[in-house]
This record gives C-alpha cells, structure tokens and sequence, in this order.
C-alpha cells in the first residue's frame, strides 16, 4: 500500500533529517511511528479495562499465592 503525507517544506526536512540521524528511510520512521502509537493506544484501553475491573474487585495476589493457586510449589 503507498500512502502521500502532504508536509511543509520545514517538517520534510525535520522528518527526513531526524529518520536519518536514525540510520532509516522515512517510510520506515512514519511506519515505526504509526505502529507505535496504534500499541500505546491499545495498551492504554488494556490498562484502562484492568483498573476498572480492579476497581470493581480490589483483590491482589502475593507471588508465592499465585504459585500455590497454579500448583508451582
């Protein structure tokens, strides 16, 4: 798939020159980028859904509970 990102002559340069100094194309700057911002997102819903579940039901686990409740011990 080809994408066109329409930038001004200053964020060109800004982009071209940053994904340089990081020894990669621009494509693969915008790419890694993109890709990064889609997984915090999905990390922050995850994080989000955990505390309200937490919020619902305030129980915590010790290390050695856990293992004793999946018969690690």
């Amino acid at each position: 798939m080809t994408i066109s990102l329409r930038l001004n002559d200053k964020d060109s340069e800004l982009i071209k020159a940053y994904a340089s100094i990081n020894g990669m194309s621009v494509s693969e700057l915008v790419r890694r980028s993109v890709m990064e911002r889609i997984e915090d997102e999905f990390d922050l819903k995850a994080y989000e859904e955990a505390m309200a579940e937490y919020k619902k039901n305030p129980v915590t686990y010790s290390h050695e509970e856990v293992a004793k409740l999946l018969d690690l011990d």
